[in-house]
């Protein structure tokens, strides 16, 4: 018998906005993968809590073999969404690799113990809220890329002195990003 053929065009999962579901579908790649439920039992030798591997497998169930263009930050990106052995312990908490990235760096993509989207060096950094304000700040930047007539960069000082009254936040990337350098332990 003939196995069915796996489209490797996605279809954008539940909960986005119609620019990023549009943006997962047409910019994006399905790229078929094993699933880790196979390492469950493995990975619970290892001493890996039942809950944290059901998150894994959450996760990888909704993005995994999820392939999207290059982010214009980050450097690029992971290169293919995918779970990997949950890192951490119950006292700290249990953080979930969502995917190799596209480039060597000296950090990887962690899903954290709330579901937060961020990256992992020599110390956890939170991106945005989710997956889904990753993939939501994703398709914005592409939006803007293709639609805007200027796009200024501004860094360091600059951001200070930005005057942001009357502007309101886009609402697809909520998150902790949008409070990093107006917050109280802004960075």
């Amino acid at each position: 018998m003939a196995a069915t053929p796996v489209s490797h065009i996605p279809a954008a999962p539940a909960g986005l906005t119609r620019r990023a579901k549009k943006f997962v579908e047409v910019e994006g790649l399905f790229v078929p993968q094993q699933s880790i439920e196979l390492l469950r039992e493995a990975w619970i030798e290892h001493g890996i809590p039942a809950a944290e591997i059901d998150r894994a497998v959450a996760f990888d169930d909704r993005w995994g073999g999820l392939a999207l263009p290059p982010a214009p930050f980050y450097e690029s990106g992971p290169r293919i969404l995918g779970a990997d052995i949950p890192e951490g312990s119950a006292a700290e908490g249990w953080w979930i690799p969502a995917g190799d990235g596209r480039v060597s760096m000296a950090y990887g993509f962690l899903i954290g113990p709330g579901g937060e989207f961020g990256i992992h060096g020599s110390c956890w950094a939170p991106l945005h809220a989710s997956t889904e304000g990753w993939v939501e700040s994703l398709a914005l930047a592409d939006h803007a890329r293709r639609w805007a007539k200027t796009i200024t960069r501004i860094t360091g000082k600059s951001v200070d002195s930005l005057d942001l009254e009357g502007y309101e936040p886009v609402p697809e990337v909520l998150g902790l990003t949008d409070t990093w350098w107006r917050g109280k332990d802004s960075l």
